[in-house]
């Protein structure tokens, strides 16, 4: 039997050998073999969890994040760097692997180096708390709408043009307002605002050969106010009896069946103003304040949902989060909505919230001012102007309003400026605004702030304002084939 010295003391050993040329031999045993590899194997799983940057024989040094760059830039490597989220794009456009901590490219093997930093560009992704899903896609996107979409408007809203003249009994209907800031407009302001918006914007095109959409320029408020018309089956029947005239004397509408045409309404009575003509329902677009999932003659994903605001002049400054001492603010009738209803009986003596049937105590901007929630409950539809009272005064809008296709919801995330609660939760209230921690709730106001810029109207269209978000809806249904055969 063969003896080795180990730790000083001679004995016999079961031996795990390995001889090499010098006839040198390491003995251990077993067990202690055994117990030294499981060691090392947590160690090494540790490392590789804690920092995957081992993984490689090169890493990228935290002191290099959001300091590289290169122009030439595709695809995406993204992993942690001391807890914090970086992404890092190569021009090499491979396919990536995912992990909980970073991606990489498939064409790189484990104990591969990282790309050189002259083929790498750092950035951090966005914070968690932006008021978007994704700015940089929607910006970009954006930025292309601008310098390509085109919209044709037929002539009937320039009152240069012999079909508006003024002898017409219903000219008034087609032309834009003269004086839009008209507060009397109150609820039906954004119909009148759009098209004024749209006569102003670089967007509109006199070649109906270049034209992406194609706008009817009927207004559905105007009609309401026809003594003519005024009634929803006459109102409905002047615009299948419109549509029918657009077909037969243009060959626009029935290049597409209508479903590059689109109207704007935001009166209640709007939502049956396609009603009668089955290809203006099914195919055309319809943007409206009246967004209901739940609507017969609104179908989500073709037709939009356009914010409701009212006509004011620009707050000078918002009040700030300590001066609102009121948790909840609503003031709004009762009789025509049972939610509204429900929302009174159980809450209206609370002493934290403000809640008034009809008038409130206060003048109506106050209560958004002095509060930090406010409630937006559906009335006989599911939009009001207080989703957009709301955000202009920065109280945080609480939604009540079960099946409300919320404006530019694909690009807002809701949920980062305001909350919606369910009409089955009304009774957990209290209980749930109280439970937003203040960090939430600041970072809501800051986001209120943010998303502001979109739900204004300007009569010269501005960059991100009501007008442009909802063009963007309609870039975005560009190519829509039609639904219903033309006739």
């Amino acid at each position: 039997m063969e003896f080795c010295t180990l730790f000083n003391k001679r004995r016999p050993l079961r031996q795990v050998q390995r001889r090499t040329r010098w006839r040198c031999c390491f003995l251990l045993p077993l067990p202690s073999m055994l117990v030294l590899l499981t060691v090392a194997l947590l160690v090494a799983l540790f490392l590789t969890k804690l920092h995957p940057k081992f993984l490689y024989s090169d890493h990228v040094p935290s002191e290099l994040v959001d300091v590289w760059s290169h122009n030439e830039t595709t695809s995406v490597l993204q992993f942690q760097e001391h807890g914090k989220a970086v992404e890092a794009r190569n021009a090499s456009g491979n396919q990536f692997f995912s992990h909980p901590n970073f991606s990489y490219p498939l064409h790189h093997q484990i104990g591969a180096s990282l790309p050189s930093p002259q083929h790498l560009q750092l950035k951090r992704k966005k914070p968690h708390f932006t008021p978007y899903h994704d700015w940089e896609a929607f910006e970009a996107d954006y930025q292309e709408m601008l310098r390509t979409l085109k919209i044709f408007i037929y002539p009937e809203a320039f009152k240069e043009d012999n079909y508006s003249s003024p002898a017409s009994p219903f000219a008034n209907i087609f032309l834009p307002l003269p004086n839009p800031m008209d507060p009397n407009l109150g609820n039906y302001y954004s119909e009148h605002a759009f098209k004024i918006a749209l006569l102003h914007s670089s967007l509109v095109t006199k070649d109906p050969e270049e034209a992406h959409f194609f706008f009817m320029p009927f207004s559905i408020n105007a009609m309401r106010n026809h003594p003519l018309l005024h009634s929803a089956s006459s109102i409905s029947d002047f615009v299948a009896q419109y549509t029918t005239n657009i077909s037969s004397e243009l060959r626009f509408w029935n290049a597409s069946g209508g479903a590059d045409h689109f109207y704007v309404c935001c009166h209640s009575i709007g939502r049956d103003a396609a009603s009668k003509h089955p290809a203006l329902h099914t195919n055309a677009i319809q943007v409206t304040c009246s967004s209901s999932y739940f609507q017969r003659l609104y179908i989500t994903h073709k037709d939009i949902g356009l914010p409701q605001i009212w006509p004011r002049k620009e707050e000078p400054a918002l009040n700030p989060p300590d001066a609102r001492y009121l948790l909840l603010f609503f003031s709004g009738r009762a009789q025509n909505s049972h939610v509204r209803q429900k929302v009174l009986e159980m809450w209206s003596k609370e002493t934290s919230f403000a809640i008034f049937s009809g008038s409130s105590a206060f003048p109506y901007k106050e209560g958004f001012r002095r509060s930090k929630y406010c409630l937006h409950i559906k009335g006989y539809e599911v939009n009001t102007a207080r989703v957009s009272d709301a955000i202009h005064y920065g109280c945080i809008p609480v939604l009540i309003s079960n099946y409300y296709d919320l404006p530019f919801a694909n690009i807002l995330d809701w949920s980062k400026f305001s909350i919606v609660i369910s009409e089955g939760d009304i009774h957990l209230l209290k209980e749930i605004l109280s439970s937003v921690s203040k960090e939430r709730y600041l970072m809501m106001f800051k986001n209120l702030g943010i998303v502001k810029k979109h739900f204004i109207w300007h009569s010269n269209p501005r960059s991100y304002d009501s007008f442009y978000m909802t063009a963007y809806q309609l870039w975005l249904r560009r190519g829509l084939y039609k639904m219903f055969p033309s006739t």
